[in-house]
């Protein structure tokens, strides 16, 4: 007999794994069916693992795997993350976050049943293309308006709708990727469209757009540097210029502007971000943009403009596949509802009161939260940092900020290396895990995007996790 048969024929029946007292317990939790799913999944884990040569598990190690599984099952990936990055609109942590306010002003209209597609005038059937969009017409000054589910399917449904088996023609310095390494070549590539680069990657000009019209144009592109920056030897042609140009031709300008600022608050991090109504106003026949960057909403794509083109938006087919649901179209009407006046803006999202918070005041926070860190034992020392606004929007924007930096009192240098990374670690795996910065083998909590009433729990989440090094 192979020692790999005799390996397998080691692990344990299931029944017998059943009746083990540390598996059975969770039978009148979680019910039979699931805990035989979880031991026939930890056997099989464990038959794959002999099959390339590991040894059998003990029996700790096999019900550790079940009771791991359980837990899998039974528990939420998707949790709450405290963020200490200083990173305002965090892509990995959900992008711009929700407070109380909103929740509760969205919830009372998503519990139960409400108006989604039935018209209350008329007691007929109605559309979802109507919810918010008033609010976004007014706040943006566009004629009509249509929300799809993110930006880069806004940006798919206008060229598939204008340009499909025909040319865009777009700079090759806004040839951009996104998040998740979608490029904007990829997606003009699945809106079947044939791209026409011009210019380079450092400079653009109108004759090179002019040069490149044909009888197959269909659209001018144009892509708002939101997330990266080109510095130097450089030019682009701005929206009014490409936008006569299209009126010329009698082409449609599409603008991706990515960050969406509806509303331009007294701050220096948005004074050279563009709104919305501003790249509208220039002459951009089609304006997409997200819901979930400086709109402070949910994810979603917002695509503004000239009515008769946002009409036969409406008509394509693909929109039923990209449509929004009702969760989406609450948060995001609240949201939009905030942008109305720089005071309800200021008082209700949460990204512009980060905006908003004054360096004295961040200083104090981390000056307390050193103090609490001080009565588990923990040392620390508050230090200047600069926080970022993030989620591909003012890539080159810094804002003044504190952190607090823990220091490691260990002797010896064995226990000294590594110690920033362990502590991460183990933030990261608490029950409500908390994202810090690690830098050049320092660990920091940066005070930006953490608010006041989060500074007990995270001091004794610290702790916890400065015991366990």
């Amino acid at each position: 007999m192979s020692s790999n048969q005799e390996a397998y024929q080691s692990l344990p029946a299931v029944d017998k794994l059943m009746a083990s007292p540390e598996v059975s317990q969770h039978i009148p939790i979680y019910g039979h069916e699931l805990v035989t799913h979880a031991i026939r999944s930890a056997l099989q884990y464990f038959r794959t693992s002999i099959s390339k040569g590991q040894p059998p598990p003990s029996q700790a190690q096999l019900l550790e795997k079940i009771i791991s599984v359980v837990q899998q099952l039974t528990g939420r990936s998707l949790k709450r993350v405290i963020n200490a990055t200083g990173v305002v609109i965090h892509t990995n942590l959900g992008r711009s976050p929700f407070d109380s306010e909103l929740l509760s002003k969205s919830f009372s209209i998503l519990k139960g049943y409400n108006n989604l597609e039935f018209n209350l005038d008329t007691a007929q059937r109605g559309s979802r293309n109507d919810h918010a969009a008033e609010l976004l017409k007014y706040l943006t000054g566009a004629e009509d308006v249509v929300i799809v589910n993110n930006a880069a399917a806004a940006v798919m449904l206008c060229l598939r709708a204008f340009a499909k088996h025909k040319e865009v023609i777009v700079s090759r310095g806004e040839l951009v990727e996104i998040g998740g390494s979608f490029r904007v070549p990829d997606i003009m590539a699945a809106s079947d469209c044939k791209m026409v680069e011009v210019g380079t990657t450092n400079k653009t000009k109108i004759t090179d757009y002019s040069n490149a019209i044909g009888d197959e144009t269909a659209m001018l592109f144009k892509a708002h540097k939101s997330n990266y920056i080109i510095k130097g030897f450089t030019q682009e042609v701005d929206v009014d210029e490409l936008a006569q140009l299209g009126k010329q031709y009698k082409i449609p300008l599409l603008f991706d502007m990515g960050s969406g600022l509806l509303r331009r608050v007294n701050h220096p991090v948005l004074k050279d971000e563009p709104t919305v109504r501003e790249a509208l106003g220039k002459g951009a026949d089609l304006v997409c943009f997200s819901g979930d960057k400086l709109l402070g909403g949910p994810q979603a794509g917002i695509i503004v403009g000239k009515k008769e083109l946002i009409t036969k938006l409406k008509k394509e087919p693909m929109l039923r596949a990209l449509r929004v649901c009702k969760t989406t179209l609450a948060l995001l009407e609240t949201a939009c509802s905030y942008h109305l006046t720089d005071k309800a803006l200021l008082a209700n999202s949460p990204i512009y009161r980060m905006f908003n918070r004054k360096p004295d005041e961040l200083r104090g926070e981390a000056t307390k939260l050193s103090g609490k860190l001080k009565e588990f034992g923990i040392k620390s020392q508050v230090v200047e940092t600069k926080a970022q606004c993030g989620g591909g929007t003012l890539p080159d924007a810094e804002i003044d900020s504190f952190a607090v930096e823990l220091i490691c009192d260990a002797k010896n240098n064995k226990e000294r290396s590594g110690f920033a990374e362990r502590i991460h670690h183990n933030l990261l795996h608490s029950p409500t895990p908390v994202l810090a910065i690690l830098k050049a083998g320092n660990i920091q909590f940066d005070m930006l995007t953490l608010s006041y009433e989060e500074l007990n729990e995270v001091a004794r989440i610290i702790a916890e996790a400065h015991s366990n090094d």
